[in-house]
Parts: C-alpha cells; structure tokens; sequence
C-alpha cells in the first residue's frame, strides 16, 4: 500500500488546475505582452487569473502581483518594507524564530545593511502571542512578519491583533501565508493585512507559481528587472499557462472549503489519537487545536528521524522529517528547537500533513506502520535501554 501523506511539502496537481492550463501550453500559447489575437487572449486569461485570486483573498485584481513562489513573494515584501523603512529612518523588525528560511535568510541580510531585527521566541504550543508583538514593537518599526500558519507544527498565529499592534506604530504588517492559503478562509481585508505571500503548489496547484498580494498604497521594490511585466514589478515573461493553473487551483481549493478541511480534520484527529496511544514517549507537537486542519506533528524519543522516514518510505509512507526545504540538513529542525525541544529529542520528528484525497484506510495504515517502525528502530537504537529512552546516553551521543 502506497500513502502521500506529506502535503505540507507539496501536493498533486488538481484535475481543475491541469484542465486549465493544456489549452495554455497547446493551443493558446501567445505572450501576453503581445499585440497580435494571440498574445491578447493570454493577456485576458491572465487577467481573469488574478481577478480568481482577488476573490479569494478578498481584494481588488490589482493588488495581486504574479510571483515564481512563496520565497519570491516573501524577498520581494521584506525588501519592500525594508526600503520604505529606511526612507522614513525606521529600521527595526519583528518576526518570530521559527519563521521559514525564505523569512529567516532575508532578515539576516537585511542585517548586514543596518536593520536591527527582533525574533521573537515561541510558546511550547507554537503561538506567538500578541502581546509578545506589544513588548517589542518601536516607534522605529518599519515591519511586522508572522507567519500565518506554520510549516512544520501548523499552528495558526493570530494574525489580525498584531497586524493591529503593526499599524500602530506606522509599521506595515506582512504574512507568509504559504501553508494557510487554500486550507481555511483568508480576508486580507478583514484581518489588516499589508502583504500576504502564498505558493501554488500547496494547495494543489502548479509548482514555480505563487502571488504577493500588496495593499493599494504601497509600491513593491522589483527584485528583478527587465521587460517591465506585472506592471514593471516582476519582470520575466509570464508563466501564463501556469498563473491560470494556480488560479484554478485556488477556486477548486476555496469551494466547499468547510466540507473539505471538516473532513481533513476528522482524519488528522484519528492519525494523532492512533499515534500517541500506540507510541509510548511519543510526543505532539504544535497546539492540538488551534492548527491547520491536515497538520500533524510528533517526536519519538530514542530514534532519528532521518531513519524513520527512510524505512517509511520502504513502507510506502511518504512524510517528512521537518520542513522539506531543509532536509538535507542533518540538524534538528529549527522550528522544534524554537519551542524548546532538547536537541537530542528534537532530531526524532515526524510531520505527517494529509489532503482530503486521503481515506480512513490510509490513516490505519499509517498508525499500523510509524508504530511498527519506531518500535523498530528503537530495538535498535543506542539510547534505549529496558523499554524506555536513557535521555543521559542520548545527550552524551549527540554532542560527539
């Protein structure tokens, strides 16, 4: 038996986004900055495209900026606050410690050209709360950036006090909303945003696309330049084929989108009750409630996570070990280490994020085989000795 469970990384294209694109790669495949019939049905499509996003968002077509992604999106907002700060002397920053590195690596740059940049550290249950953002916000602010939901714990930061907390001081408020976008309902609007960044391939649409939502007032700073497309913002020829895919993507997300994520969650809340009560020294981690409906995210104690996913895999099991964007790294996940997990714990993790093209039956089947695995690997393992973890031996392990 094979089970994706591992959406968090990536998803299947939905049978909508691919029905939208074939006529865009085929048939209709004019450049949109053309004048010719061609080029101009690309450009009508691409139009439509945005206004789907707007939608969704609830905003106007025009603050919706065409982006290759969610890492484009988010350098291009903090490049922008950034430079508006400095205009007006504001060169302070808040954000959180368990950011994703696309958030992460833009702040330390801007560190180099003088911004002082604050992290805030996070709760054992993966909030940042808002009155965190209160004790550390100046009149020197120029940015806010909280992530709206995280990648590896899918806990859900309350984004509308601290977009609240950001204006008060002049500052503007951004959010990576890569993990939220297409799983519950966003309103820009409604919850103060300034900037959102979001990513196609999280919600079922086509990888190498994604959109920076920018409120009408502020001018986005081009990270590239060239022909001038997206109004001169994101210069490159258009992924036409791929912009109408992710739109169509979103609205097949947002339809129905309680009866899905209802569904999602009734099978995430089955995973993790199998979970901790098969896995003795098993832990949950991320808020067991205020989370994304698919997300679910555990550390064994006594086993190393890179192990655990291999022998899924052999399995048929695909999750992950912490963010895909780094599993090539063989430390512990930063976000588990921000919420205070012991390094010798933190490297034993497991996210496991399901769809609704998941069954009940994949769940068991899931339960059946991590339980398998970790009592598996722990037979095994150095620091297990008579039925339970020898924290001592393990602390010694990892710093050699």
């Amino acid at each position: 038996m094979n089970v994706y469970a591992d959406n968090a990384a990536t998803t299947r294209m939905s049978q909508a986004a691919v029905d939208a694109m074939l006529p865009f790669l085929r048939e209709s495949y004019g450049n949109p900055s053309s004048l010719y019939t061609l080029g101009q049905k690309a450009a009508e499509s691409l139009q439509a495209s945005r206004e789907t996003m707007a939608k969704y968002l609830g905003c106007d077509a025009r603050e919706i900026t065409f982006t290759s992604g969610g890492s484009e999106a988010d350098n291009q907002a903090l490049l922008t606050a950034a430079t508006l700060g400095a205009r007006k002397g504001k060169k302070h920053i808040i954000s959180t410690a368990f950011e994703h590195h696309a958030i992460l690596h833009s702040l330390k740059r801007l560190e180099k050209q003088g911004f002082e940049v604050t992290l805030l550290d996070v709760h054992e249950n993966g909030l940042v709360t808002a009155q965190q953002v209160a004790d550390a916000i100046r009149e020197d602010t120029c940015l806010v950036t909280v992530m709206y939901a995280n990648n590896e714990i899918g806990t859900i930061q309350p984004i509308k006090q601290i977009a609240e907390l950001a204006h008060s001081v002049g500052a503007k408020f951004h959010t990576d909303a890569v993990q939220a976008v297409g799983h519950m309902h966003i309103d820009v609007q409604e919850m103060g945003i300034d900037m959102l960044s979001l990513s196609g391939h999280k919600f079922r649409g086509p990888r190498g696309t994604g959109v920076l939502y920018v409120k009408k007032g502020i001018t986005l700073e081009p990270l590239v330049y060239g022909g001038g497309q997206e109004r001169g913002l994101v210069s490159g020829t258009e992924n036409t084929a791929g912009f109408i895919g992710l739109a169509a993507a979103m609205q097949d997300a947002c339809e129905h989108l309680d009866e899905k994520m209802g569904y999602v969650k009734k099978l995430t809340d089955k995973l993790v009750k199998g979970i901790m009560e098969n896995i003795p020294y098993s832990h949950y981690t991320g808020d067991p409630v205020n989370r994304l409906p698919g997300t679910a995210s555990f550390v064994f104690e006594a086993i190393e996570g890179e192990g655990l996913i291999l022998r899924l895999d052999n399995a048929g099991v695909c999750g992950s070990t912490g963010s895909a964007c780094s599993t090539g790294s063989l430390d512990p996940s930063h976000v588990l280490m921000a919420i205070g997990l012991p390094h010798e714990i933190a490297h034993g993790s497991l996210r496991l994020t399901l769809g609704e093209q998941n069954t009940e039956e994949d769940v068991d089947y899931i339960i059946e085989t991590v339980t398998d695995v970790v009592k598996t690997l722990r037979s095994m393992s150095p620091v297990w000795e008579n039925g339970k973890p020898n924290l001592t031996a393990a602390t010694e392990l990892h710093a050699h």
